[in-house]
């Protein structure tokens, strides 16, 4: 089977930083053209930052790496230092990255890229908030039909919000650039928290990425040694999700997950509820589907294909 092409958009983040190291172990499956950095867990400086500090952990530094927005379309920034700590990776002591920066701004590589590669073979893989896909599809429309897919990780339905009552953090940072992507008719796949939610980290699941016996294995473990601070505080749940990672495995396995085809609107004036997903779950408002919203994970086969994949590098 010929890889699927893909772009990794991201605010690493240490579920980011797990979906990017699984992306380069897993060659068969996925081609990873270049990554996109975007603020949003933390500051532009620190996310296109990080993004090469985990490239240069997989061993590649031969990745291309490109900074992108530094704020959303309409709004200010919102981080998530709270969940991730002020560098982003926070947990074990990196090394600041020594390959490149890319001097191209990441939303000229992706529509660049989208022009140059055959049209319908490459997927956009946003995995923060949405602001360079929808820069890019505002800048250059033509670009659109050409996507083969976007596998997102972002919003909720029944696991209602994570940064507000109703709202998932990467899509109330930018609202608005949700709603491009939403409504550009380009085909959409969704995983949002009500899946996330249940790919829990455990100890097990934790100490069999030590075990490894690897840089790319520890550093794994004690990032989520970091991460699941906040979720179990939060939560009382025994770990954390795993959220990022997700959308890269769909690519990879997805007989690992399930779900449906449903419409869904992005609220951007809601008093209490601006970025809220509105996922049309029972079907009821008329309108056209316009996302693949996946509810269920095989948790165990997810995790075996984390650390199998994590193992390679």
């Amino acid at each position: 089977m010929t890889p699927r092409k893909i772009i990794i958009d991201t605010d690493p983040g240490q579920d980011d930083a797990v979906a990017i190291l699984l992306a380069l172990g897993g060659p068969e499956e996925v081609e990873l053209l270049g990554i996109t950095a975007v603020a949003g867990n933390v500051p532009l400086p620190l996310t296109q930052k990080n993004a090469r500090i985990v490239c240069e952990l997989a061993g590649r530094p031969d990745v291309k790496v490109f900074a992108g927005c530094e704020a959303p379309l309409k709004r200010k920034l919102v981080t998530a230092e709270h969940v991730h700590g002020k560098t982003g990776l926070d947990g074990p002591v990196m090394a600041d990255p020594t390959m490149p920066l890319q001097d191209r701004h990441a939303v000229d590589f992706i529509i660049e890229t989208l022009r140059q590669e055959p049209e319908g073979t490459v997927t956009l893989v946003p995995v923060g908030p949405l602001t360079n896909i929808a820069t890019a599809f505002q800048r250059a429309p033509d670009i659109i039909p050409r996507v083969q897919e976007i596998v997102l990780m972002g919003g909720a339905y029944f696991e209602v919000g994570n940064i507000t009552p109703s709202a998932e953090f990467n899509i109330y940072v930018d609202p608005e650039a949700a709603q491009v992507v939403f409504g550009s008719g380009a085909p959409v796949t969704v995983m949002s928290l009500d899946v996330t939610h249940k790919a829990l980290t455990n100890r097990a699941r934790v100490e069999a990425f030590r075990a490894l016996g690897t840089a790319p294995g520890r550093m794994v473990a004690e990032w989520t040694d970091f991460f699941e601070r906040f979720d179990k505080e939060k939560y009382g749940s025994e770990g954390a999700p795993l959220h990022d990672p997700c959308a890269v495995a769909w690519l990879i396995r997805p007989d690992l997950f399930s779900g449906r085809r449903i419409n869904v609107e992005i609220e951007t004036e809601g008093r209490f509820t601006t970025g809220m997903t509105v996922a049309d779950w029972w079907g009821v408002s008329g309108r056209a589907p316009n996302a693949l919203w996946i509810r269920e994970i095989d948790a165990e086969g997810f995790f075996a294909l984390l650390t199998e994949r994590i193992a390679r590098l």
